[in-house]
């Protein structure tokens, strides 16, 4: 069983490796705003490790794990014990007072030759840390993934934010066309009063969007510890491959790899192994005892001549007769088994849902994109005819107002459906148990200086 930290900090190294590529590349570089702000991907993945509650709460569960293994394979072991008294006696036998020194000094070594309950029980305590262990990977994952998911959310809300703040230049440079256009009596006061309205609701959604990144930051802080900086942005032309395999495949890699699937298969074969345990307090035990004893004190301490005295032999233990206890504990054992099967069967179907889910919405997003882009580059056209037009006399203000509405929405869609695209992509491979440090290189190398 491999040791937590030195797995974080295998994480961390092989995640460290992308963005000493990016800064390799580009010589310019992240340089956060402060020492505790974060840039990049691998900034808050390397704070949220040491920083995350759950997941230092998943770490020492496994080493309690990892504990209790090594106590209940140390019950199996030699025990050896020592024991040494002395002792100032006085006894008065039929008015005869005698004082004398005693002593005694004897080391007896156990060993277990046979006991069906200890042998149950350290397998049952290797299986539950093997599940502390897939658990502690699980919540790795979760972690990771959660994180990667604010920071895009912030970087959403970031091109949101820029997105608007164009759209308000376009939107006040058409109003001050139409008061132009207005005071050489060109244009209806209803136009003026509509782009004014128009520039209104821009002006009203860019405070909500300003709003809307400031809880975002906060999240990813919360998530992180770290403040984020100026945060790297995902490439126009990140080359994100296309999804592979039925969706068959992928519920088949999730029923064998998800690590809460494999937490609750461990937590079953445990409880399983828990019932022999109960079952193991009706078969004898047998221990091997070796002991040696150096007195010269008997029984009572009575004083006798120095003995020295060996003993070699097995102590057989056959359990008769307990009350009922034993008969319980086994009932009891085979109750926390069904209930660790129906918690399995729960577990592998909300990860069949949640796999299915996510694969669908990457599938949708890949087709998604494609149509947002072509929207995209369609309202373009739209606006800049409607601009035409308007000059020409050919369109009415509202019509331009429109256009520039749907040219900026299209284009914040389709960031939106980028973003989500690579979100889901993360999940599914978080839920099918395939979440390597090697996707999370890949996911870096999609991400690019602001600069640029």
């Amino acid at each position: 069983m491999k040791n937590t930290s030195v797995l974080a900090v295998i994480w961390l190294t092989l995640i460290g490796g992308w963005s000493s590529a990016l800064l390799a590349a580009d010589d310019s570089g992240r340089r956060p705003s402060s020492p505790m702000a974060g840039s990049t991907l691998e900034d808050f993945f390397s704070a949220a490790i040491n920083y995350s509650p759950q997941l230092k709460i998943a770490e020492e569960r496994l080493n309690i794990g990892s504990a209790r293994t090594s106590a209940a394979k140390g019950q199996l072991l030699p025990q050896l014990r020592a024991n040494a008294s002395r002792s100032d006696n006085r006894r008065n036998a039929l008015g005869s007072l005698q004082t004398f020194d005693g002593e005694r000094y004897s080391i007896t070594l156990t060993q277990v030759l046979f006991n069906w309950q200890a042998f149950s029980a350290r397998k049952e305590a290797s299986l539950i840390e093997d599940q502390f262990e897939a658990e502690y990977y699980g919540e790795l994952g979760l972690l990771l993934t959660d994180v990667a998911e604010k920071y895009f959310d912030v970087l959403l809300a970031n091109d949101a934010l820029s997105s608007i703040a164009t759209e308000l230049d376009a939107v006040s440079n058409q109003l001050d066309q139409i008061q132009s256009m207005y005071d050489r009596q060109l244009a209806q006061v209803t136009d003026l009063y509509q782009a004014q309205a128009g520039l209104a609701a821009v002006e009203a959604q860019q405070l909500q969007l300003q709003t809307e990144l400031a809880v975002r930051r906060e999240a990813l802080r919360s998530a992180s510890g770290v403040e984020s900086g100026e945060l790297y942005r995902l490439s126009d032309d990140a080359n994100i491959p296309p999804l592979e395999n039925s969706i068959n495949y992928w519920v088949q890699q999730a029923e064998d790899n998800n690590h809460q699937v494999r937490a609750r298969e461990y937590a079953v074969e445990a409880a399983d192994k828990r019932i022999d345990q109960r079952r193991g307090a009706y078969m004898p035990q047998v221990n091997f005892i070796v002991q040696r004893q150096d007195s010269d004190v008997g029984f009572d301490n009575i004083p006798q001549a120095r003995t020295d005295n060996t003993y070699i032999g097995l102590d057989i233990t056959i359990p008769l007769y307990a009350g009922g206890s034993n008969r319980a504990g086994v009932r009891e054992a085979t109750s926390q088994l069904r209930i660790a099967e129906s918690e399995l069967r729960q577990v592998q179907l909300e990860a069949s849902e949640r796999v299915r889910s996510a694969y669908l919405q990457v599938q949708s997003a890949e087709t998604l994109i494609a149509a947002a882009q072509k929207l995209v580059e369609s309202t373009t056209l739209s606006s800049t005819a409607m601009q035409r037009g308007f000059e020409l006399g050919a369109v009415t203000s509202v019509d331009v107002l429109n256009a520039l509405r749907d040219q900026f929405r299209s284009e914040r869609d389709l960031q939106a459906t980028r973003y989500n695209h690579v979100k889901y992509l993360l999940l599914l491979k978080r839920e099918t148990g395939l979440l390597s440090a090697d996707d999370m290189l890949e996911v870096g190398s999609w991400l690019e200086s602001p600069g640029l």
